[in-house]
């Protein structure tokens, strides 16, 4: 595509939507350190500066993209979670797994230590957090816990399941899938009332 067709793609109201696409697909393609913003002007055929407008720093573009996955993360245990009862603990850790394998560059900048840091990837992860320990909490075997045991379930799965993905990450595809049913199975035996 020419430079001029993909100029006239853009709209002035949907720039930064397609910016972060253009972005996402540069992550995709080679991580995180492929990024930069002239760079990335170059690809959507505008002028760097329309760029900086938006993002002020490869810093704050990368945040975006962290934002955006923990949205994407929060939609999918909140899927997992609305429809597995009695059992959301399973279905809410076979959604973590399942973004991780899915996107893989994205789960790896999501939890990048420089990217964590910042103020609204923070609060961005903390929502979809809330929405696992709000599974926990539903999850007819957590029935009659107090709220701090019910945290430290919901961090303890968290926890697992953010080893397991990045594990599984390494593993072969048929590797991927035994781990996630064993790191499953050894949390349900972990919670399961006595």
């Amino acid at each position: 595509m020419t430079t001029l067709a993909r100029r006239r793609g853009y709209h002035v109201g949907n720039l930064r939507a397609q910016l972060m696409a253009d972005a996402r697909a540069l992550l995709e393609e080679g991580g995180h350190s492929q990024i930069n913003l002239r760079g990335l002007a170059a690809r959507a055929g505008i002028a760097a500066g329309s760029v900086y407008h938006h993002y002020a720093s490869k810093q704050a573009l990368l945040a975006g993209l962290a934002v955006t996955g923990f949205g994407e993360l929060e939609a999918a245990l909140q899927a997992a979670a609305d429809a597995s009862q009695p059992t959301p603990i399973r279905a809410c850790a076979l959604a973590y797994f399942g973004f991780a394998q899915a996107q893989p560059a994205l789960y790896a900048l999501m939890f990048d230590p420089g990217i964590l840091a910042e103020a609204e990837v923070k609060a961005a992860r903390t929502k979809a957090f809330s929405v696992l320990e709000s599974a926990v909490r539903a999850a007819a075997s957590q029935a009659d816990q107090d709220t701090e045991t019910v945290h430290r379930i919901s961090l303890a799965v968290w926890a697992c399941g953010h080893g397991a993905a990045s594990m599984t990450l390494a593993d072969n595809v048929e590797d991927q899938g035994l781990l996630m049913e064993q790191v499953i199975q050894g949390l349900e035996a972990l919670f399961r009332r006595r």
